[in-house]
């Protein structure tokens, strides 16, 4: 793999988020405030691509790890995502004194701009979302769906009687293709929490696209790593490539008028702008197109209509609630897999004492992990993801055993499951738990790529999202300056098993796929049991893996008293349901050498049975923390070192 180095104030990002001012203003403790302003820490050099053994390829590259970021703290409202320009979008909104869902629009506007392998318009979301006011929490559902005409066989066959692959792949071909959701999710969720006019939140995003931003690293890295597959595509082609074919490169001027124009539509005239319209016939012209723009050859279109996006519903969905010691976690349910995974890792863990290993040799990076914190945290995961892969999938289509998620995260059931973990052994492949005759048959495939954003306003609100277009540069297909998903490689192309059995996860016209994104909110616990005030927001990219980023960053923060940035940073371990376990080798508190055998930690495990992989990582962790100062308290944020991300509020002085 090739290595691309680069310096983030390269991008000259940091200088345009310490130019954007704002008075000092002072608070209760006369501790004067930055605004929306880069404190230190926030830059470093970063290599895309570890060069390490088992980089995950797809859908990014990790990008190294820079060390000794510390906690950031703010007085009122904080804004975590994964690039400088979005975190400073949303905190300008914030600073304005905009609403947590009003910064989110304005971040999203903007990573679908400097992020276009990871998230955008054309793609999927999911958010969980706390009111204050009313203390209630909700989630909202942007998750792609299939068209209307696909069958069950729409990513395995061209047809019923053409029984052969799509062309070139199903991820590269329009079949993969689902009805982008996050611009309605996001439309929904601003007509209940929004403060700010919707046409007001797309400023930066427009300005960005017309004068031009410098390309990050990790786009720069990503166009570079799908120039065969982008070159395929002619709108594509011209926006990420020089006139001779070459890549545009780590720190170029990059301007995209065509997705300008898509943001100045959208702040006119709604989603709706989107979804129905031009824009939305460019859409389906483009899932419908046949050839090659670089070669000519075939390309398997398809099916999705106009119909299938003037229908599209982002929807409310029932929050995945549930208890963990003396705290109250919230996460999305179905069709995300991810809310009901990380409460039964949760749910299991509670039978142990896990504070009894914390990391070790605490420093700014989150210490070293222990041998038992990674193991016990490691074979919940397994048992999660066992569940999961036969269980969880769109209930408007399939429902969960019971009809409930409480089937699945009782708490006499996850002690059972807790009970099939050994102090001696590592169970290496978790068998789904019985809950009842449910005729279904499991599916393990693999999720790629995303980007996460948490933020919290100065009234209190606070909202965690996750935002994706599945694989880097999804289907490589773009319109109107954004990139088109291939979410639907999310399903099972198959939709039985071997024997005949019905794969819950399979294609079905208007499905959406199984997700593991998996926004989090953290409560305390009040006198009465019930959820009581806001304490964390996190969440993650990383496809399948972002069960075990979130659960590994909750257990820092809930169990060991982690920092925000700590918990972010801290080695991300855990496992899926295979006997290996990952440590990522990307971090600076893991020694690879010699395959690892100089590392205790490695060892360890390895002693219990566990096949370790010390493969680096591609988290994108980001994490608010409130904690108490004085007679109120601060918000505490962390964003994960192994991405561009920062932390922006107003930021008081150390």
């Amino acid at each position: 793999m090739r290595r691309i180095a680069y310096l983030i104030p390269a991008l000259s990002s940091l200088a345009l988020i310490a130019s954007c001012g704002g008075g000092h203003d002072n608070d209760d403790d006369d501790q004067s405030a930055l605004e929306c302003q880069v404190l230190t820490d926030a830059g470093g050099s970063v290599v895309v691509g570890s060069g390490l053994p088992g980089d995950p390829a797809a859908p990014e590259p990790a990008s190294g790890y820079r060390t000794g970021k510390k906690v950031v703290t703010s007085k009122s409202y904080m804004v975590v995502t994964n690039n400088p320009l979005s975190s400073k979008a949303g905190c300008d909104v914030l600073k304005a004194g905009g609403s947590a869902v009003d910064a989110a629009v304005a971040v999203q506007a903007v990573l679908g701009l400097v992020e276009p392998q990871s998230s955008g318009l054309g793609g999927g979301a999911f958010m969980v979302h706390y009111d204050a006011k009313t203390k209630t929490v909700e989630t909202y559902d942007g998750r792609e769906t299939a068209p209307a005409a696909a069958t069950e066989n729409y990513l395995r066959w061209v047809s019923d009687t053409n029984r052969t692959t799509p062309t070139p792949s199903a991820r590269a071909s329009g079949r993969s293709i689902g009805t982008p959701g996050v611009l309605r999710m996001l439309e929904l969720a601003h007509k209940d929490h929004g403060k700010k006019a919707w046409k007001d939140l797309f400023g930066e995003g427009i300005r960005l696209a017309s004068d031009g931003f410098p390309i990050p690293g990790r786009m720069a890295q990503a166009i570079e790593g799908s120039a065969t597959q982008l070159k395929a595509d002619a709108e594509a082609a011209a926006t990420y490539f020089n006139a001779d074919g070459s890549p545009r490169a780590l720190g170029t001027t990059l301007k995209i008028p065509a997705y300008a124009q898509t943001l100045q539509t959208i702040a006119a005239g709604g989603a709706n702008a989107f979804y129905t319209g031009p824009i939305a016939q460019a859409i389906v012209n483009k899932i419908g197109v046949t050839t090659n723009a670089l070669t000519g050859a075939p390309i398997t279109p398809g099916v999705t209509t106009l119909n299938d996006l003037a229908n599209y519903q982002a929807k409310k969905r029932t929050s995945v609630c549930t208890t963990y010691r003396s705290w109250w976690v919230c996460g999305m349910g179905p069709p995300s897999s991810g809310g009901i995974a990380v409460a039964q890792s949760l749910g299991i863990l509670e039978n142990f004492n896990l504070s009894l290993y914390p990391p070790t040799a605490l420093d700014l990076e989150g210490g070293k992990p222990s041998v038992f914190g990674v193991h016990l945290v490691s074979e919940a995961n397994r048992l999660a993801y066992a569940d999961r892969d036969k269980y969880v999938a769109d209930t408007d289509f399939v429902p969960l055993p019971g009809g409930t998620w409480d089937t699945m995260l009782n708490k006499d059931y996850l002690r059972s499951r807790a009970a099939l973990i050994s102090f001696t052994r590592s169970m290496g492949t978790a068998q789904p738990g019985n809950l009842g005759p449910v005729p279904l048959a499991s599916y393990t495939g693999t999720e790629n790529g995303t980007t996460h954003m948490t933020i919290v306003d100065k009234d209190g609100n606070a909202l965690v999202m996750t935002t994706t277009v599945e694989s880097g540069f999804g289907a490589f297909h773009m319109t109107n300056g954004f990139i088109l998903n291939n979410q639907l490689t999310d399903f099972s192309a198959a939709p039985t098993d071997g024997t005949g059995t019905p794969i819950a996860n399979r294609v079905q016209p208007g499905k959406r796929p199984r997700s593991s994104m998996a926004p989090t909110l953290v409560f305390t616990k009040a006198a009465d049991g019930k959820i009581g005030d806001f304490y964390m927001g996190t969440g993650s990219p990383g496809g399948s893996t972002i069960i075990q980023y979130v659960t590994k960053t909750l257990v820092g923060a809930l169990d060991w008293g982690l920092d925000a940035q700590q918990a972010t940073s801290m080695v991300d371990f855990g496992a899926s349901n295979s006997a290996t376990t990952s440590l990522g080798g990307e971090h600076p508190n893991i020694n690879t050498a010699n395959s690892g055998n100089n590392d205790p930690l490695v060892t360890g495990l390895r002693a219990l049975g566990h096949t370790v992989s010390t493969g680096a990582q591609s988290s994108g962790i980001a994490t608010i923390i409130r904690k108490p100062s004085g007679t109120g308290s601060v918000l505490t944020g962390g964003a994960d070192p192994r991405r561009e991300g920062i932390a922006l509020g107003d930021v008081m002085r150390p």
